[in-house]
């Protein structure tokens, strides 16, 4: 497991704010049932340095998602949205 050294600003998965990001080329269990901590963790599949492939986790905390598991800045701003279209 690894920490990027410039990890992007937001979760390239669900564009969410998150609360860190790990990097992982072996193999891994997740299990979030009743997780204080964190409500939901995002992959992406990246490259290593080495071109080998990687995971990318993203973890979000509650404040971060919804309960819907959607992101909790995306739910706001379908709230002050009319425009039906803007929140589909």
């Amino acid at each position: 497991m690894r920490v990027p050294d410039d990890p992007p600003a937001r979760c390239p998965v669900c564009d969410a704010a998150y609360d860190s990001v790990s990097v992982h080329a072996a193999g891994l269990t997740v299990n979030l049932l009743d997780n204080e901590r964190y409500r939901r963790v995002c992959f992406a599949p990246v490259a290593g340095a080495d071109g080998r492939p990687e995971v990318s986790f993203y973890h979000h905390i509650h404040e971060q998602v919804g309960a819907g598991g959607e992101s909790a800045e995306r739910d706001a701003r379908e709230e002050e949205s009319d425009d039906p279209v803007e929140r589909a």
